[in-house]
């Protein structure tokens, strides 16, 4: 593959530098293989000419310097500059209406989740802005969802090694399905370990709710 070939020299050539530069584009909106670059890092740590940790690091801070920087754009620039000048980075009317629908879709978590949905990824960063989303808020979601993007896709490479690329492409093609299911399981490993102080919690709200709802009658109805 030739993308597979350009991303070797890339990395012959600049060392990690490549992932941290190439991530801040690809968020900016520039065409560059995100996901696929950080799969191949992680198969370049398994074979153990690159360290995993630093890899991490230098995707994380290049995903999230990307995503802060189009978030201030849309915050300060607003959403007739986008429409204006949009096209120079591939931000075109349709895929800021996709990016609109998925926001009233799925609220404020998409900014984590979006990094999986091809297409939207690249945008939620200027929508968050552009809608005036609370700083502290957006960093939870879009610092929250790249660790979890970064690890996976190196994990990718550095746990499968000779097969990640098959691997890639089955990941690449049921992302989002995966990821829901992992955190529906999650949700529901968490539920079933803390059963007991949960059901005590509601019961102690349901407690509250009914002192407030006797304190609220009046004489007669008491």
């Amino acid at each position: 593959m030739e993308i597979l070939k350009w991303i070797e020299e890339l990395f012959a050539s600049y060392g990690y530098s490549v992932l941290f530069v190439g991530l801040l584009l690809e968020f900016v909106a520039l065409p560059f293989p995100g996901e696929t670059t950080m799969a191949y890092a992680g198969f370049l740590s398994y074979t153990g000419r690159l360290d995993f940790a630093a890899l991490a690091a230098v995707a994380f801070t290049g995903t999230t310097a990307g995503m802060t920087l189009t978030y201030w754009i849309g915050l300060k620039a607003g959403l007739p500059f986008i429409q204006r000048y949009g096209k120079w980075f591939l931000f075109s009317p349709v895929k800021l209406e996709k990016t609109q629908r998925w926001f009233e879709r799925y609220g404020s978590i998409l900014i984590s989740i979006g990094y999986f949905i091809p297409g939207v990824r690249h945008f939620t960063g200027y929508f968050a802005g552009i809608i005036a989303l609370p700083f502290r808020k957006f960093a939870a979601y879009a610092y929250g969802g790249a660790l979890l993007w970064v690890l996976l896709f190196l994990g990718i490479g550095k746990v499968f090694g000779p097969q990640w690329l098959g691997i890639f492409h089955l990941f690449e093609l049921y992302a989002l399905w995966i990821i829901s299911a992992a955190a529906a399981l999650a949700a529901l490993l968490v539920i079933y370990r803390y059963r007991g102080k949960l059901g005590l919690l509601l019961q102690r709200r349901r407690g509250v709710t009914r002192a407030k709802a006797g304190a609220n009658r009046s004489p007669k109805e008491r």
